[in-house]
């Protein structure tokens, strides 16, 4: 639709899937509508979290991120499901899809949560209440997930009556006002507010500060000047940002497409399945982790400079680790000379403790389009190589081929192969 209306006020949702994974999965599962289900990780892989709890799981007191044992304490006939990751990407999509046909100003915020520009849609589609109510009986319909819209003028002020109201009333839809918000925001607790999390309000309570509206009162050289008292010298800008939040300011426009911006930097990350304390097992970990990492870039079109380690290593209780980076003599993306960096840096700083966690991570990019030539490597034929074997992958999986160490019981490429982000796809 249109792009909206320039100078006027704007009329701003963020629609909130609810209980996405667990909405997904009793959508796809008709008869456990009327059950408690809950979509948690794989306990055997130190994964054993709740992503997602219906409503009628956290009745019985479930909630995101416990332990799965706990959960099942407080739920005995808990329903249990193995999270479907690119199932969930691809029902997200959908959604997206959907709000689409309304504007064509929809910003992706998360998986379950994106924001929709719709004031120039009002004329064509009625007011923000009927668009609302409209998509949630497109997006219920199509997809079996029910959606929560939060309306105001701005993405804050969106969200903000999303997560304290929209998602607490019958109709799933809450519009706040800015004009409203003395009335209804600022007596909430400063726990409500967005970007406060249990530690900031420890802070802001010794601060004297208990509610929304007494930090929105606060004047902004005051506020940063206490900050600053608490925080240190650098603690203007976060000052300036729980100000602006709890009074409902905030000029940023939904932005489709804000994802596809380059990426300052391309990394994974890997919890192993058990300690690693052989230097021949954590090679194997290092060549999966940098693969990855290099095949990604060489998706993306680019070449790297900056290569980065980080290893965390056990005991849990009381782990040592790192993280430390250099520079490579050119930029690249080909996996074997990435690969001798991040082994010199992972045995420069490794204590010999057992690892349980480690990551490689590329940045500072160049375009792949030129690359500097050297005299002890055929560049063009190792560049041709590795573009065959990212073909077999990409149209036969991850795992169509693999190295012979991968193979070994240190590898994990098989496992990874099978899931999008640590869970299974």
């Amino acid at each position: 639709m249109s792009k909206g209306n320039k100078g006027g006020e704007r009329t701003i949702f963020l629609a909130d899937c609810q209980s996405f994974y667990a909405s997904v999965e009793k959508a796809d599962h008709p008869g456990l509508e009327n059950k408690p289900v809950a979509v948690a990780g794989d306990p055997a892989l130190r994964s054993g979290i709740i992503l997602a709890a219906c409503p009628i799981a956290k009745r019985f007191g479930v909630s995101t991120a416990e332990r799965l044992g706990e959960a099942l304490k407080k739920c005995p006939e808990l329903i249990v499901m193995r999270p479907r990751m690119q199932h969930y990407i691809n029902t997200s999509l959908q959604i997206t899809e959907i709000y689409e046909e309304v504007t064509d100003l929809v910003e992706v915020f998360s998986i379950d949560e994106q924001f929709l520009d719709v004031t120039g849609s009002l004329p064509f589609y009625g007011d923000a209440m009927t668009i609302a109510t409209t998509l949630q009986h497109k997006v219920l319909k199509q997809t079996g997930v029910k959606i929560r819209i939060g309306i105001s003028s701005n993405k804050i002020l969106a969200k903000i009556a999303t997560d304290i109201w929209a998602k607490k009333n019958a109709s799933g839809i809450f519009t706040l006002h800015p004009s409203a918000i003395e009335e209804y925001l600022w007596k909430e607790p400063v726990s409500k507010m967005f970007g406060v999390g249990s530690r900031m309000t420890a802070h802001f309570a010794k601060l004297g500060m208990y509610t929304i509206g007494e930090v929105a009162r606060t004047p902004l050289p005051q506020l940063k000047q206490k900050f600053r008292a608490r925080f240190g010298k650098q603690s203007d800008i976060h000052a300036e940002v729980m100000w602006r939040t709890a009074n409902g300011l905030d000029d940023s426009p939904v932005t489709p497409g804000t994802f596809d911006t380059p990426p300052k930097s391309i990394g994974h990350m890997m919890t192993l399945p058990r300690d690693y304390a052989e230097s021949s097992e954590v090679n194997t970990i290092l060549m999966e982790l940098t693969e990855e990492v290099c095949r990604d870039c060489r998706r993306k079109g680019y070449m790297a400079s900056i290569v980065t380690v980080s290893c965390m290593c056990s005991p849990f209780d009381a782990p040592t680790g790192f993280s430390r980076q250099m520079k490579m003599p050119d930029p690249t993306n080909h996996t074997g000379t990435v690969f001798q960096a991040v082994k010199q840096l992972f045995y420069k700083f490794w204590d010999t403790m057992p690892v349980r966690r480690a990551g490689v991570m590329l940045s500072q990019f160049v375009d792949d389009a030129t690359y500097q030539l050297t005299l002890f490597e055929d560049q063009v034929k190792a560049r041709e190589l590795e573009k065959v074997t990212d073909s077999i992958k990409d149209r036969f999986g991850n795992a169509a081929i693999v190295r012979a160490s991968s193979l070994t019981t240190a590898g994990q490429a098989k496992t990874r192969s099978l899931k999008i982000g640590g869970h299974y796809k």
